[in-house]
């Protein structure tokens, strides 16, 4: 098969600058919202003005020092420059609505000052959306009747497992059972890291879980057992060991650990990693032209590279002071469907390996920026990619017309600033994404825009000009979407901030991928409905610490940790209703910790009984609204009376 190569006419990245813009390249960066939080504590106008007054005295009190000598120049000055410092420690919002159509100045001006990093300029969805309802009750997100009975109030687990008691033939599937088994309790730390963790994910069957670490550690465990007691190790702090690296020494876990890979050092960190369809393979990325393939459960050390570069190209030094073929790195990379075909994507490009040919068979200049995330659109053939990039758009590409045009087959246009990540439902049609501009998309590849429209627009740029995710602050945007907006639905309520926020549907066998979960920079697990609403909130400051059960009664409620943790990666369980999320722990703490999120019933939450009761009360007067406004009549929906019958 030939290999097909495009540049689509993009001006040239320079190597350099591709890397500036990736997650982690801000030393320290993690300090910018830990000052904040206390800096908005605070009574602007008491302690901060106070300190800032000290300061300025005691620094005309030394001589010969450079501020002495500004203020003594002009008293107006110096009253300026403090008044200035006062206004930047407030960060309090601008007062006065402005105009969507406000120059590059105005918001540059707003993202100086300093609006509070978790601003929301946009509300998440109170009430379901029409067009979100539709889509439940389509049948192409679960079972109809499920939603139904949820709707009406009358699904009982307890009732369904006696109706089957009662009638052995009748068929009872997990997602029938489990479908509105949302995990809702904070998380139990099952395992610690003394560096950051990038990934966590599920196996395809959960019967383990791995993560992928800042050292370039992977780690793999079971999740076929409950986690154990946690009992902490004995180390003498006067041993010193002959290896180079203590591998075990800033790692403890309550799960057992399958397998630790050391993988082959890159640049920063491991960007991204994909098991293979048979659970047997994994690839992972990390800033570098090569991705590399390494066995999970087997002994074997083998590690295989898979080279991206072009071949025979001269070599040349990197940023980092090392020399390789290109001066690119790989952000993202995934297994095909059949696992035989690996799609990765970086600087601006997308690229297709054939492992059974072991040649590189697609190379596409696809955007005019990083392309931080990619996928394959289904699980029947690989066809169809997809890819997100730091240019706002997500480009859809057909393999089948590579040969007769340089152009995608279409490209999804809605967020006005970078994409972090693009997940796919699996059937070719659905796939979500996250944007730096605080929302979480759903798309429908039927509706996407076509090449021609969208060369027209293409170069007109609604991003904010000099915001920096990394930082943490997201100024007021100039539009709540892009003018072309062609998305289904839009998702908020989370912090997209610091780092390539993950997002997924939910596992279909289970509840047929009708919720969606993000990961957020406020230490945060978001859980929306497909109709808008945000379901589940879970908060990662109130995880209880290792020595407890995870599937223990949950204590009273502690008081949240101060400190902001930063939740990269969520995965949810396709066998139970448990999410497992791994979060960047505050500087002054330091290293990453994995929480196990269960569903838990009353008897294990922290809540009275007439908690539950005023619960159930709001929760039936809002089935009875949504009755009211039409939620159960759309096309193919069941009428009570005939579903009684």
């Amino acid at each position: 098969m030939p290999e097909y190569e495009f540049d689509l006419a993009m001006p040239e990245d320079d190597d350099d600058e591709a890397f500036d813009g990736p997650d982690a390249y801000l030393e320290g960066d993690d300090n910018v919202l830990e000052l904040e939080d206390e800096v908005h504590s605070q009574d602007p106008s008491g302690s901060i003005a106070e300190i800032l007054r000290s300061l300025f005295d005691l620094q005309q009190l030394q001589p010969g020092n450079a501020t002495e000598r500004t203020i003594s120049s002009g008293t107006n000055e110096g009253n300026s420059i403090y008044g200035d410092l006062v206004r930047l420690l407030q960060a309090g919002p601008s007062s006065g609505d402005q105009d969507e159509e406000d120059d590059h100045a105005d918001d540059d001006d707003e993202y100086l000052t300093g609006s509070p990093w978790h601003r929301q300029w946009y509300p998440p969805h109170t009430e379901p959306q029409k067009t979100g309802v539709e889509l439940l009750m389509g049948g192409e997100f679960g079972r109809v009747s499920d939603k139904l009975r949820s709707n009406k109030g009358s699904k009982n687990v307890s009732r369904l497992l006696l109706d089957r008691s009662r009638n052995p033939r009748g068929i009872l599937s997990r997602e029938e059972l489990s479908s509105g088994l949302i995990p809702n309790s904070n998380g139990t730390a099952v395992a610690s890291n003394g560096s950051n963790l990038y990934a966590g994910q599920f196996s395809k069957d959960s019967s383990f879980y791995y993560t992928c670490c800042q050292d370039f550690r992977l780690h793999v465990y079971d999740m076929t057992s409950p986690p154990a007691k946690y009992i902490k190790p004995w180390r003498n702090p006067q041993r010193r060991t002959t290896l180079p690296i203590d591998h075990d020494r800033d790692h403890e876990s309550t799960l057992k650990v399958l397998k630790i890979i050391q993988g082959h050092p890159g640049r920063w960190t491991i960007t991204d990693s994909h098991l293979s369809p048979d659970n047997e393979r994994m690839i992972y990325s990390s800033i570098s032209p090569t991705v590399y393939i390494t066995n999970t459960l087997d002994p074997s050390t083998v590690q295989t590279p898979i080279h991206f570069a072009d071949q025979g190209r001269r070599q040349s030094p990197s940023l980092w002071g090392i020399y390789d073929h290109e001066s690119f790195g790989i952000w993202s990379c995934r297994f095909s469907a059949d696992g035989n075909e690996v799609i990765a994507g970086g600087n601006g490009h997308i690229f297709v390996y054939d492992l059974l040919a072991d040649r590189r068979t697609v190379k596409i200049k696809a955007h005019s920026d990083d392309v931080n995330s990619c996928c394959w659109a289904d699980t029947a053939s690989g066809n169809v990619l997809i890819s997100a990039s730091d240019d706002m758009f997500l480009k859809v590409w057909d393999r089948r017309s590579l040969g007769g045009s340089r152009k995608p087959s279409g490209v999804l246009v809605g967020h006005t600033e970078g994409i972090t990540c693009v997940s796919a439902k699996g059937d070719g049609r659905y796939i979500i994404s996250n944007g730096k501009d605080q929302a979480l998309r759903l798309w429908d590849l039927r509706k996407m825009c076509g090449s021609d429209d969208f060369d027209s627009f293409a170069r007109i740029d609604y991003r904010c000009r000099d915001y920096d995710y990394r930082y943490g602050h997201f100024p007021k945007p100039r539009r709540p979407a892009h003018p072309k907006d062609c998305s289904v639905m839009a998702y908020r309520g989370h912090a997209v901030l610091r780092t390539l926020i993950r997002c997924n549907f939910s596992p279909a066998e289970t509840t047929g991928g009708q919720y969606i979960y993000s990961g957020s920079a406020d230490g945060r697990i978001h859980i929306w409905s497909l109709d808008g609403r945000i379901v589940q909130v879970l908060d990662r400051s109130r995880t209880l610490p290792i020595s407890y059960d995870p599937s223990g009664p949950e204590p009273e409620p502690l008081t949240a940790s101060r400190a902001t943790v930063c939740v990269r990666d969520v995965s949810w369980s396709s066998r139970e209703p448990v999410l497992m999320s791994v979060g960047w722990e505050s500087s002054r703490v330091g290293g990453s910790i994995v929480a196990r999120h269960e569903w838990k019933g009353l008897s294990k939450m922290a809540n009275s009984l007439e908690d539950f009761v005023e619960k159930r009360r709001i929760e039936i007067s809002q089935r009875a609204m949504t009755r009211a406004t039409g939620y159960r009549r759309v096309p193919g929906a069941f009428e009570e009376d005939d579903e009684d019958e």
